[in-house]
Formats: structure tokens, C-alpha cells, sequence
């Protein structure tokens, strides 16, 4: 690259992607003077709830926070995490109960999407930062609550937006910040979810919108949190359009859950969820308790977000952005291209499907006039590599130097889900949704 060492860059990526973050002597700001301990709880104690955050924070960062509670409303499911996670941590179905005799420091919100608000708010009310599963939440109202009460209690709301902190994303946003390519003037985004992972979401909860606000919310917060990132400004305008043509009551037959839907040997989306032991201790064995199929049919009547989507963003700063996500494509994977005055930047992750997966992601940065050159990034496990990384931001150098911008705090997971809310909006009316109408924050040209 013309203004940046490449590489320097992609020797310092492998170190990153295996969470290293250097200067050895750095100490971390949980462990006082006294040597005391953060205090964390859970709320939420699913797959996410103990497998990106209990059992890794636990064993990683014992030396730096204690696990005062767990909490989920399934007791078989918050017995099996306290089991799995180690360390015997107290467990409660009560929140109110967990949050007044444990007081912890730092309350971890892996719930259902919907209810996130109702925990994130009542945490920072009983004294607690609260680090939250992306998205924040799933409207414009929950959204202003939460901005709100972190107005009024003086604690602090961090979004785990992990895709920030992959090697790959992050040789996206130096590239983009380095002007090598100009000034960016559009951006073509189309994420493809294969028939596998893209299947699951209609599987479980996610299939329903007053669960997890439809995909627009729950999974494209991802992406659209990438692009406010990428291009450090906010959007002002969402015009979209989508439908439900392939999963829910388009399918030519349907049950309740695979294990017992009598159309197993001729559904190409059988799941046979038996294979996989921690689901069978976290979810099967606890179904008694609320009725919960992580198994559900993908064709059920109730399904009513959408399994395609296409929506027109416009920027602050005047960058226009093509964005599409589709949920039954023979791969997974995206490919995002950014243009510019000077230049484009082209990139494709694939990540699963029929076709061999190459150990590293490429870049293509082609110039104005004829040059191309091609960067390739190690791939990582975990998100690309960031989810080892985000953890240690949060737990172990919070303070760090955020030379990146990784870091997302509420407005940062604000500015992220609403793109998905005003697609919403923008579907049901057929006209541009503005930012700007729907909380009190106003969109930025520059992120301050």
C-alpha cells in the first residue's frame, strides 16, 4: 500500500488474531492498587450467554473479575451453565434478587433481543456497567430508554459489536482511513446466509420480530455497525424492501421441531440436533421447563420476519450504500466494495459451503489508472479472530489506546440498529425513513 507496510501489518494481524495485544507490562485497570476484583454477572445463560461469555471470561480472566451470579428464567439451563462454566458461581431465576445481594460491577446481557432494554436499564438503575449482546435492543422506544438512563445514572452501555476487532475488518478500516483511495463515495454490500446458518435463525426465536426485531435488527445490526464504523459516520435515510418467498408458510410441509416432524426423511432443512451434545444439555434436557425448541421447524406459520432484504442507505457525509442479505444461498459469506475518488476497494469473505475456503481473506485494492494489489489476511477462529480480542478490550485493557475505533458504546449500537428499525418502517410504508425521527440522536457527518 502507498502509505501504509503491508508487511508489518500482517505480521502484527497473526500476533493480533491469536490475542495478543504486546507491551507485556500492561496491567490491566480491573485490578486495583488492592489487587480487588470486578464483579460480573449474567443475564441470559443460552449458547452465546455461556459460550462466548461464561466459560471463556471465566477462564481467561479469573485473575481480574469473579462470576458473582447467573440468571436465566430456565432453571435446568441455568443449572447446566453453572456446571459447564466452572467455578460454581450462584446461580438465580430472580434478576432483582442476582443485581441487590451480589452488586456486581459489570452486568453481561446475552438474553433474548427484546428484553435487553429491560436488563441493560434496570442494571445501570442497581449501579452496574453493562457489557450487551449486539443488537442493543429492537426499536426506536427501548433504544431511547437505554440512552436515557445512561444519561441519568452515569454508567456505561458497551456493545459487542466482535466483527470490529477481526484482522480483516481492521486492514479494512486503515486502508479506507489511510486516503490511498480517496475520498469514499459509495459502498456495494451483499451478505450471503447458506442454507445452513441462514436456516437456523428460522429455526429458533429469531423467527418471530417481537423477539429479535427480524433480521434487519438482529443480524444486519452487524453489518450496518461495520459500515458507520468503516466510513465514521452515521445514516440519515433507509429506504428498503424484502419478503418471505423461501422459509415459514412457504414450505411445502411443516411440523413443530425436527425430532419429531414426520417429514424428516424429505426435508432438505432436517436438523438432527442430537449430534450436538451441548444442545442436547442446554436445550433439549430443558425443554420441560419453557417449552423451547431449538430444533423448530424452519416452515412453521408463525414465521414473520424476512428471509430477503434489500435496502438504499444514505450517509452524513454523503457516501450512498447498496446493501443486500439473503438466507438461503449455497454459501456463506460477503463481498463489500468501497469506491472512491482515487480508487476501490474490493473484498470477499467466504466462510462456508460447497466450494474450498483458502486459509487467509483477500483484499484487492485497485488504483485510478492501472494498479492492483492484492492483501491477504491469516484467517482466525472466532469471528475472524475478534471475539478473542474484543474480550481482552473489555476485560483486560479497557483503558488501551483504541487506535481503531473498535470500542461501540450506545450510540454506536443505537446508530446500528436503527438502520434495521427504519428498513422496517420503510417496508411497511413504502418511503425513506429518516434517522433522525426516530430517537433524539441526530445523525453525524464525522463520528466525533
Amino acid at each position: 500500500m502507498k502509505n501504509l507496510d503491508r508487511r508489518d501489518f500482517i505480521s502484527k494481524s497473526a500476533l493480533a488474531a491469536a490475542g495478543v495485544f504486546g507491551a507485556g507490562s500492561l496491567q490491566s485497570v480491573f485490578a486495583s492498587d488492592t489487587g480487588a476484583k470486578k464483579k460480573v454477572a449474567i443475564i441470559g445463560t443460552g449458547s452465546r450467554g455461556t459460550g462466548m461469555w461464561g466459560k471463556p471470561v471465566y477462564e481467561e480472566f479469573k485473575d481480574v473479575i469473579d462470576y458473582v451470579g447467573l440468571c436465566d428464567p430456565n432453571e435446568g439451563r441455568l443449572k447446566y451453565a453453572q456446571s459447564y462454566i466452572g467455578g460454581n458461581i450462584p446461580v438465580f431465576s430472580d434478576f432483582e434478587k442476582m443485581m441487590k445481594e451480589t452488586k456486581p460491577d459489570i452486568l453481561i446481557v446475552t438474553t433474548v433481543d427484546a428484553t435487553h432494554s429491560d436488563y441493560i436499564v434496570r442494571g445501570m438503575e442497581l449501579g452496574a456497567d453493562v457489557v450487551t449482546e449486539k443488537p442493543m435492543t429492537t426499536d426506536e422506544t427501548k433504544c431511547q430508554a437505554i440512552l436515557d438512563a445512561e444519561k441519568r445514572t452515569g454508567k456505561k452501555v458497551t456493545v459487542t459489536f466482535n466483527y470490529r476487532y477481526s484482522p480483516h475488518r481492521q486492514k479494512i478500516y486503515e486502508i479506507l482511513h489511510s486516503g490511498d483511495i480517496g475520498e469514499i463515495t459509495s459502498v456495494d454490500f451483499h451478505w450471503y446466509l447458506d442454507v445452513h446458518h441462514g436456516a437456523d435463525y428460522f429455526r429458533r426465536w429469531h423467527r418471530l420480530v417481537e423477539k429479535g426485531g427480524s433480521l434487519w435488527v438482529h443480524k444486519a445490526s452487524h453489518h450496518f455497525d461495520l459500515l458507520n464504523w468503516w466510513l465514521e459516520s452515521e445514516p440519515e435515510t433507509v429506504y428498503a424492501q424484502g419478503d418471505l418467498q423461501h422459509y415459514g408458510k412457504n414450505g411445502p410441509f411443516r411440523g413443530t421441531n425436527c425430532r419429531t416432524c414426520p417429514h424428516k426423511g424429505e426435508c432438505d432443512f432436517y436438523y438432527d440436533i442430537t449430534k450436538n451434545k451441548q444442545y442436547i444439555k442446554l436445550y433439549v434436557e430443558n425443554e420441560k421447563y419453557d417449552g423451547y425448541h431449538r430444533d423448530g421447524c424452519v416452515f412453521r406459520e408463525d414465521v414473520n420476519i424476512w428471509d430477503k432484504h434489500a435496502a438504499t442507505l444514505h450517509y452524513a457525509n454523503g457516501v450512498n450504500v447498496s446493501y443486500s442479505l439473503t438466507t438461503y444461498s449455497p454459501y456463506e459469506g460477503y463481498r463489500i466494495a468501497f469506491n472512491g475518488t482515487k480508487g476501490r476497494v474490493d473484498a470477499w469473505i467466504k466462510e462456508s459451503g460447497a466450494m474450498e475456503r483458502p486459509d487467509y481473506d483477500e483484499i484487492m485494492v485497485t488504483y485510478n489508472f492501472g494498479e492492483v494489489e492484492y492483501i491477504q489476511i491469516p484467517q482466525s477462529a472466532g469471528h475472524g479472530g475478534g471475539d478473542k480480542r474484543l474480550r481482552e478490550k473489555i476485560f483486560r485493557y479497557p483503558e488501551k489506546e483504541d487506535k481503531y475505533r473498535q470500542s461501540a458504546g450506545s450510540r454506536d449500537g443505537a446508530m446500528a440498529i436503527l438502520v434495521g428499525v427504519a428498513a422496517r418502517k420503510s417496508l411497511a410504508t413504502g418511503m425513506p425513513v429518516k434517522i433522525a425521527d426516530l430517537t433524539d440522536l441526530k445523525p453525524r457527518a464525522k463520528k466525533a
